[in-house]
Formats: C-alpha cells, structure tokens, sequence
C-alpha cells in the first residue's frame, strides 16, 4: 500500500530532528575511530653514567643498567617509549661497534621515526673511570710517600687528562653527525656527567687528598665544557647535571648524596650515580627537552 503524504512527511521530519540531535540514523556513518595518539620514541645512548650499574633492580648483567636510571625516570615523564641501550664501560667506539662481542652497536636502536635522542659517554674514552680510583689515597698526604694524583697525570708539564678530552672532541662531533644521520628528525641532547667532589673534597671521609679532588672535579668540568661545545655545534642541545647535583656529591650526607663515593652508602656502584641521583637526573633531564 502507498505510504501517506502526510506519514512520509512525519518520517522525514523525525529523521531531520535525529540528524540534528546527533543521533546516527541508517543512512549516515556517523561512527568514527580515533587513532591511538603515538608515543614519541626515544633513544638512551651513553655509558654507566646513564645505564646506572648496581642500582635496583638490574635489567641487563652484561651492561649493568638499571629500571630505574635516569633514561627511564626522564621517559616516564616526557611520556615516551623508551629504548634505552646505555652500557656501563660504553666508549664512542662501542656507539658504533660492538662492545665485548656480545653488545650490539648502540647506533643500532636509532630509527627513521626516533623523535629524541639523548647522549651520555666521554669519561671512559678519557680513562677517568679509572683515574678515580688510582686517585684513593687513605693514609694523610703528610706521611704517605709518592706523589700526588695531580702530580702523576701531569708529570713533565702535560695534562695527559686534558689531553685526552681534546682528542675525544672530534669522536663526539662525530658521534652526533652520524645520529643525525639515523635519526633526521630527533631532538638531540648531549647530557653532563654529576658532580663528584666539592671544592677541597673530604679527605678522610673520601680518601682522595684535598688538591686530587679539586683536580678531578676540574677535569670533569672540562669535559663538561668540550661536551657542550660540541653540542652546540653539532646541533644538539646540552644539559648540565653538574650544576644540580653541585651539593649532592660523593661528600654529601647519606640520604643528600646522589654521587656514591668509594664505600657506598646506597646500593650503587662505587663512584656512580645512587638511585637518588638517577631520579634526580632524570628530572633534570625531562625539564630541560619539554615537550618531545
């Protein structure tokens, strides 16, 4: 039977109300998915500085890094799906090659689509590792025989310490080129090593003699210095984790100090940032990029 004019028009009418309500009618695909919003993918690439040897809980034995180091607390707050492949030891050698055969080249992680990019690495290409602990001096510089730390490192009027940051500088302006490369569209950050000693250190408390410790903490700066230049001209960002941590060195008091000293007093490596230090690091970290 012919539907009515005047039921036909109440059916237009009602479906024009629906239309204006919102409601999905038969003949409208109304329905729309949303796309799950992507995570910005993040690189960690660096040495234990960064991979957090000792600290709780260990994810990788062979390169001592730890789930809470300060790549994984500056992921978490940014947001970011992390691939984190610092390496304790790690050298700008192993950025590229194989560390102790069995680690794959750290460069290996980076993406096409990787959106931030940080870099930790320089002290062990420099041998401060372990300049630090030939420097632990326990009996007073008063009676111990031998020379002084400082003294040994620039024998013959050379700086054999800064020496060698001078030759790392081209490793890092080329460490950065080549993440450019792999990764066109990331964000780049070179990030500092801690503080480690305060003016004059702590000796005893700390058994490295006064003028050592200022020594060591020179040459740190100084390779703060070098990194940042190379930073900047390589265009990367920098960020200082020297200035933050200036009062939380290995002198500090326990539960103040995110630098372990020779004895730690937190589950850490002797010499290495705490757990404390890596959450502080992380923040540090997570501030200074923002917005991925």
């Amino acid at each position: 039977m012919p539907r009515s004019p005047r039921r036909a028009g109440r059916v237009a009418a009602a479906v024009a109300v629906l239309a204006a309500l919102g409601t999905p009618t038969a003949t409208a695909n109304t329905v729309s998915a949303t796309a799950p919003v992507r995570k910005p993918h993040y690189v960690a690439l660096g040495d234990s500085s960064a991979a957090g040897p000792l600290v709780p809980a260990q994810t990788s034995l062979t390169c001592l890094r730890s789930n809470r180091n300060w790549p994984t607390a500056a992921a978490a707050r940014l947001g970011a799906e992390l691939t984190d492949v610092t390496c304790s030891g790690a050298k700008t050698a192993d950025l590229t090659g194989r560390r102790l055969v069995l680690v794959p080249p750290q460069f290996d992680a980076l993406r096409t689509d990787t959106d931030l990019v940080t870099l930790a690495i320089g002290a062990n290409d420099i041998s401060l590792g372990t300049a630090l602990p030939s420097c632990v001096r326990p009996l007073p510089q008063a009676v111990a025989p031998g020379r002084t730390c400082e003294a040994a490192y620039t024998a013959g009027g050379r700086d054999r310490l800064a020496e060698r940051i001078t030759r790392t500088a081209p490793k890092i302006a080329a460490a950065l080129r080549q993440i450019h490369r792999r990764s066109p569209h990331a964000k780049v950050y070179v990030v500092s090593y801690g503080t480690y000693f305060q003016p004059g250190g702590c000796w005893p408390r700390e058994p490295i003699w006064p003028g050592d410790a200022d020594y060591l903490q020179n040459t740190f700066d100084r390779l703060h210095t070098m990194l940042a230049g190379q930073a900047a001209a390589g265009g990367a960002d920098f960020v200082d984790i020297r200035m933050p941590s200036a009062r939380h060195g290995v002198c500090a008091a326990k539960g103040e100090k995110w630098m372990e000293g020779l004895l730690p007093t937190s589950t850490a490596a002797p010499y290495h940032p705490n757990g404390t230090g890596m959450a502080h690091a992380g923040a540090t970290v997570a501030d200074a990029i923002g917005s991925p």
